[in-house]
């Protein structure tokens, strides 16, 4: 038990998502924690593999809040808020929707997957964090780093820790204290960045966040939110 959480730790999994979700299905409760030291199909986004070597962290976890689905990446801003506590570390910072850098290098990634309830609500929803400790693969196209000097199972029970604490201040509070922690540790305002959706590329820079978790855009003087997309900064190179 970690912080009111039943973790299970593995020396080898597929991927700690599918198993959470796996065991979601089968009516697991909430509160449910999943590590491996060691993931051979992890995934990351838009169905990306993951690279997850032994050192590095992977850790999913089962929840089942009783909110909309609409708000299901707004938790994804939650759970960048508790990575980037957790890891307290000079040069972190979030890019929307679910990227963590260091010095401007993916450090690591969250997968947020859900279920429905049918009615609008979330029946269940997996938190998967991977972050780069040990070992940074290589993935063309991309900058990536790794932490070095952090226990991966340290880690994971810090950010356990920090999920529980701004989970219930979402509960108390709702959504702003959360997106305010998000901007607190989210890419400067003016950072030059692309939106892709489909073929399209959309340029500007970088102007917060809307109330709902949108990513706010600046394009020559005015906002454009976008509450889906692909975000590549100026300096990484987009993929075809």
């Amino acid at each position: 038990m970690t912080s009111g959480w039943r973790l299970r730790e593995f020396d080898s999994l597929p991927s700690t998502s599918d198993l959470c979700r796996e065991l979601a299905v089968a009516g697991e409760s909430d509160g449910l924690a999943v590590r491996a030291d060691l993931q051979t199909a992890g995934r990351g986004s838009r169905g990306r593999e993951w690279l997850s070597e032994p050192g590095n962290l992977a850790l999913s976890m089962l929840l089942r809040p009783s909110t909309p689905v609409h708000e299901a990446g707004l938790w994804a801003l939650l759970a960048g808020v508790a990575a980037a506590e957790a890891l307290d570390s000079p040069g972190i910072a979030l890019k929307w929707p679910n990227d963590i850098l260091l010095h401007g290098a993916k450090l690591g990634g969250i997968l947020v997957e859900t279920s429905d309830n049918g009615e609008g609500l979330l029946q269940w929803l997996v938190i998967g964090i991977g972050i780069n400790l040990a070992v940074a693969p290589r993935i063309v196209g991309r900058s990536i780093t790794a932490l070095g000097n952090r226990s991966a199972p340290d880690l994971a029970a810090r950010i356990m820790e920090r999920v529980s604490h701004w989970r219930a201040i979402q509960c108390g509070q709702g959504w702003a204290p959360i997106r305010c922690a998000w901007l607190d540790h989210a890419l400067p305002p003016g950072q030059a960045m692309t939106v892709k959706q489909g073929g399209t590329v959309i340029e500007g820079t970088f102007a917060g966040l809307a109330d709902n978790g949108s990513l706010l855009l600046n394009r020559a003087g005015f906002s454009q939110a976008f509450s889906s997309g692909e975000v590549w900064l100026v300096k990484e190179r987009a993929p075809c």
